[in-house]
């Protein structure tokens, strides 16, 4: 691997300490300590050298990065020794010797390759007189930097940086870029270099200083840039290759990420996910992404939602496939770094590299996706083009802040007498009086009532009026949640706000820890407020000093996740045993979970699983008192995947069916998944999740209206009704779910009683918009044809790019062909060869025979044709394969041929299409 020691200090002076100025007297004897007989240079170092190391060692410690210091120490020889001390202190004259005499050490030192009388050079041709620069760089009153410049011999050789004049045109041309990181304007630039010809590591020494004594100075990046130019301008070429593997490695690393990202999100649909906390980050990222505006890029987002995608990235990077591809692009990148860098950083975590920046926007796209309720291609199981299947069986989960916020007020009601509540009138306060719980129970339901939002709005209204804090802050949750009411994020902020402003007024008569812990809650929420992590830390910490464990739980979010306060997973643990010991469920989960991952402790399988039940157990306890559907759903989550509770899909059915019962759509949707996954469903159950779907589809959730869509159109568990399949498409379409629009674009396209290419154009068109491969796919197709929709090449490239870009094996094959034939575009066989090579990575029989045929391409008529020939009998037979006839006569079974046709369709053609109408 190339390397290059770079060392950049300035000289300082003459205030050298006496023992540092005694070594330079080495120096001075340096003709006579070089000159080694060729018995003695091998012999062991001497003892007066091996003193003189340390002592060397012990001044100036960076002197271990240098090159001479690597061969001492694999052979600790009198040359090898020599060597060391004469260049250590070379780099370190900076420190013991004077500005004049650094000049005339560098010019005449022994094996300096001299131009005329010294060795001192610089830009142009003009003689330089040696005492005159002396003079100069002595007189400078502004700082001198001393760049040394150093190379192995092999490397030297190798780039021919081994004599004075390729440095010299070098430095000339070099000389600007060390101006620039100097901050020194070009026309106040000074320098002046010798090349040093050392048997083992030839190197450069520079001068260089401004005119101007008010400019220059050097920063850390300057060090930087200056080395990484070295390396990349005389290690070009080994270089071109290293970067190529960097980057290779990278892309690699990349698309693991990518798979298992996405393989995550389709365990996610069949409740088999491997890794719940990924899950659960995933989910918790989509329901913030919810109340996110503006454009949804990691650089647009809050702190907040941040450092949820960055859990998620440092999640998937302990996956092992991805891990291990990491830990490759590292061990490149240090050896890139290696060859500019003396020392290397401890490793960062993936989601700190700035390169795969890319990574956390893919998971934003995702996470995005899941919070409109829209399917992605992430979430496709069984895909097949010109007749795809595929399954909708997405679900999510989320922590909603609301649920959790509702029992710590129950609990405090339970903890707290009336005398602390006392009511007065039209004056801010927090009471449970009797009409308010009654509201509580209105807005949230009973085991035997269900809610009543119209009932509970107005009995908030009448508390909320005489001054009931709590009221007025929930009537701004039903406003932010929709409950009753259409869903106004301003009206809601303007409740929060005067909530914010009562509980304020409140802590101001009494410090409490209740009204200390709701106001620091609003801060972290941006509730009423501009979000403020500090305020919401300082509020919080007021009231976990007083051991209110909800106030523990809280805090301990903020230091987990750094917000507000220095990341300390250990101080973040520590608060959520605090809170999870008082009985709090939702601190015995977040325990649990660092139990399990080893953060901030140790980790303890055993304790994990512990305080899991003991959250289970918890949650089941609060939903008795609550009756709360986002509670209810999380019990049927973790009882469909095992956590906290042997996997339980009966009771996990109960509690999603408690949740569906007041229009949960997500428990609406799992309950629907569940039943139609298993094998042989009821015929009451199928009825039953059908009017899941409808409930869900009825509520305006694009993603259910899909999937009943999906079953009227294949007339599955319902009867075929396409009309209404459409409708329901349309319904979904309109709310931008990309594959509703890609199924009525199909439908548009191929159904004789629906076909309509203008409308079959625009669902298309919306889809490929956002950036659905198979949309991009089949416009595409159209636009090469010119059958349906006037022909334009240019549009067919650009859809057909996009999606071979995302991997599409159809589109790609495509473009392989139109490259190599010239179909409206100029040929490129190279394009070609890149395109059918994709596809046929992803084992596509046509862009296979293409490749292998390649040479062919130039005989048209005999050689290329004979092969294409036997190719497609071989498919045909392969597709309509029968045995022999026989006194009994035997043909292949109808399953199989459907697997055979299925198989050749996977292929990127439809079933009677086999190619052989294609023109050479």
């Amino acid at each position: 691997m190339p390397r290059i020691i770079f060392k950049c200090p300035y000289l300082k002076g003459s205030n050298n300490t006496a023992h540092l100025s005694n070594l330079v007297k080495y120096i001075a004897t340096r003709d006579g300590v070089q000159k080694f007989s060729a018995e003695n240079k091998n012999l062991p170092s001497t003892k007066k050298q091996v003193e003189l190391i340390k002592n060397i060692l012990k001044e100036f410690p960076d002197s271990k990065n240098l090159f001479e210091y690597e061969d001492y120490i694999q052979n600790k020889t009198i040359e090898n020794a020599s060597d060391f001390i004469s260049i250590a202190l070379e780099h370190n004259l900076d420190i013991t010797a004077k500005k004049e005499n650094y000049v005339g050490y560098i010019a005449n030192r022994p094996r300096v390759e001299k131009i005329s009388s010294h060795g001192l050079f610089t830009n142009g041709t003009d003689k330089i007189v040696l005492l005159k620069v002396a003079e100069d760089v002595a007189n400078n009153e502004g700082n001198v930097w001393t760049p040394i410049i150093s190379l192995r011999r092999e490397d030297a050789v190798s780039t021919g940086f081994d004599n004075v004049e390729k440095w010299k045109d070098f430095l000339e041309s070099y000389a600007p870029t060390i101006a620039e990181n100097l901050k020194i304007p070009i026309e106040h630039f000074k320098w002046y270099a010798a090349f040093h010809n050392e048997s083992h590591h030839p190197h450069i020494h520079m001068i260089c200083y401004s005119t101007d004594i008010r400019r220059g100075y050097l920063t850390k990046d300057g060090i930087k840039n200056i080395k990484s130019g070295l390396v990349s301008n005389i290690f070009h070429n080994e270089m071109k290759e290293i970067y190529a593997e960097q980057s290779h490695r990278r892309d690699a690393l990349k698309a693991e990420s990518k798979k298992i990202f996405l393989h995550l999100i389709a365990k996610m649909k069949t409740g088999n996910v491997q890794n719940p906390k990924l899950e659960l980050l995933l989910l918790e990222l989509a329901e913030k992404l919810k109340l996110k505006k503006g454009r949804r890029v990691y650089g647009y987002l809050s702190p907040k939602l941040k450092n949820i995608v960055d859990s998620i990235v440092d999640e998937l990077a302990k996956e092992k496939t991805v891990l291990d591809a990491y830990n490759l692009w590292y061990e490149m990148r240090n050896e890139v770094l290696k060859s500019y860098s003396d020392k290397l950083t401890d490793p960062i975590p993936l989601s700190k590299q700035k390169e795969f920046k890319s990574i956390k926007n893919f998971i934003i796209a995702e996470a995005d996706k899941l919070s409109k309720n829209e399917i992605g291609l992430s979430e496709l199981e069984d895909i097949k083009v010109d007749g795809e299947e595929y399954e909708n069986t997405s679900t999510e989960y989320f922590v909603d802040k609301n649920s959790e916020e509702l029992n710590e007020m129950s609990d405090f009601i339970m903890d707290e007498t009336e005398d602390d509540c006392i009511e007065e009138p039209f004056t801010p306060h927090i009471k449970w009086s009797e009409d308010y719980k009654k509201a509580r129970k209105f807005l949230f339901g009973t085991e035997n009532e269900e809610p009543d939002f119209e009932q509970a709005m107005e009995l908030l209204k009448l508390k909320s009026e005489k001054g009931n804090v709590l009221a007025v802050f929930d009537i701004g949750r039903m406003y932010a949640d929709g409950l009753g009411v259409e869903i106004n994020a301003e009206q809601a902020q303007d409740y929060y706000a005067k909530a914010l402003e009562g509980f304020l007024i409140v802590e101001n008569k009494k410090p409490w820890k209740y009204t200390q812990y709701r106001i620091g809650k609003m801060f972290a929420q941006g509730l009423g407020t501009e979000q403020n992590y500090e305020d919401a830390v300082d509020w919080l910490s007021k009231s976990s000093a007083e051991k209110y464990k909800f106030a523990e739980y809280s805090l301990g979010g903020l230091y987990y996740r750094g917000q507000g306060v220095e990341q300390n997973y250990g101080k973040a643990f520590e608060l959520y045993l605090r809170s999870a010991k008082q009985g709090f469920p939702y601190a015995d989960f977040e325990a649990a979970k660092m139990f399990r991952d080893g953060i901030g402790t140790e980790r303890n399988e055993k304790q994990s699983n512990i305080y899991f039940k003991k959250a289970f157990v918890g949650f089941e306890d609060l939903e008795k008192q609550n009756r709360d559907d986002k509670l209810q759903y999380r019990l049927g989550w973790m009882l469909q995947n095992g956590i906290g509770k042997e996997k339980d899909i009966d009771r996990a059915k109960e509690y999603f069916q408690k949740s569906a019962k007041v229009g949960n759509t997500f428990a609406c949707y799992s309950l629907a998944k569940i039943i139609i996954a298993e094998e042989n469903p009821a015929e009451e159950e199928i009825k039953s999740a059908i009017e899941y779907l409808k409930t869900a589809s009825d509520s305006g959730n694009p993603f259910a209206q899909y999937a009943l869509a999906k079953l009227y159109y294949e007339g599955k568990y319902i009867g075929q009704d396409i009309s209404k399949a459409v409708e329901l498409f349309t319904y979904s379409a309109e709310q931008d779910n990309e594959w509703s629009a890609y199924r009525l674009g199909k439908i548009y396209l191929t159904e004789d009683n629906f076909k309509d290419i203008t409308s079959a154009t625009r669902w298309l068109k919306q889809s490929a918009e956002k950036g659905n491969q198979f949309a991009q796919y089949v416009l595409g197709k159209l636009y090469l044809k010119g059958e349906e929709i006037p022909k334009d090449v240019e549009k067919a490239l650009q859809y057909l790019t996009s999606s071979a870009e995302q991997g599409n094996q159809f589109s790609q094959y495509i473009l392989g062909k139109t490259y190599l034939i010239g179909e409206g575009v100029a040929k490129d066989k190279e394009t070609a060869v890149k395109w059918f090579t994709l596809s046929a990575e992803q084992g596509n029989e046509y862009a296979k025979f293409f490749l292998e045929n390649m040479d062919k391409w130039h005989e048209p008529s005999l050689g290329f044709a004979v092969s294409r020939l036997f190719h497609h009998m071989s498919r045909i037979l392969e597709d309509n394969i029968s045995k022999p006839k026989s006194p009994v006569s035997l043909t292949v079974d109808s399953k199989l041929l459907r697997k055979l046709k299925q198989k050749k369709m996977t292929q990127g053609h439809k079933q009677d299409d086999h190619e052989q109408n294609m023109s050479l």
